[in-house]
């Protein structure tokens, strides 16, 4: 798993450097104003899922599965519900890599 760094956008704005999803998967900062942003070029939609650690009862919560389109981009809220105790970040998977790119940013909240 790679370890996607969190770019902080200042109030101006700044640019965003998107790099390829790795095949086994990211690692990325969780808290308010995070947020994952995916970029699906292929001719195909493909799934990111960002695993949810926690249990209710002893019951293992499901974890987020987001389709993206073909062609879409999206902006995926990370919030600390996804933050893993051990490691302090949050998982990420994706269903493929083909023509997918991610960054990382957090804005002011």
């Amino acid at each position: 798993m790679a370890a996607l760094p969190t770019a902080v956008m200042p109030l101006t704005g700044g640019a965003i450097e998107f790099t390829p999803a790795a095949g086994g998967g990211d690692t990325c900062q969780t808290g308010a104003g995070v947020l994952l942003l995916v970029k699906n070029g292929d001719a195909s939609s493909h799934t990111v899922t960002l695993v949810t650690p926690g249990t209710v009862n002893g019951l293992a919560i499901a974890d987020r599965a987001i389709v993206v389109a073909a062609g879409a981009e999206l902006g995926i809220p990370v919030t600390h519900d996804y933050r893993n105790s051990s490691t302090g970040r949050a998982s990420i998977t994706y269903d493929g890599v083909t023509s997918v790119e991610v960054a990382v940013i957090r804005v002011p909240v």
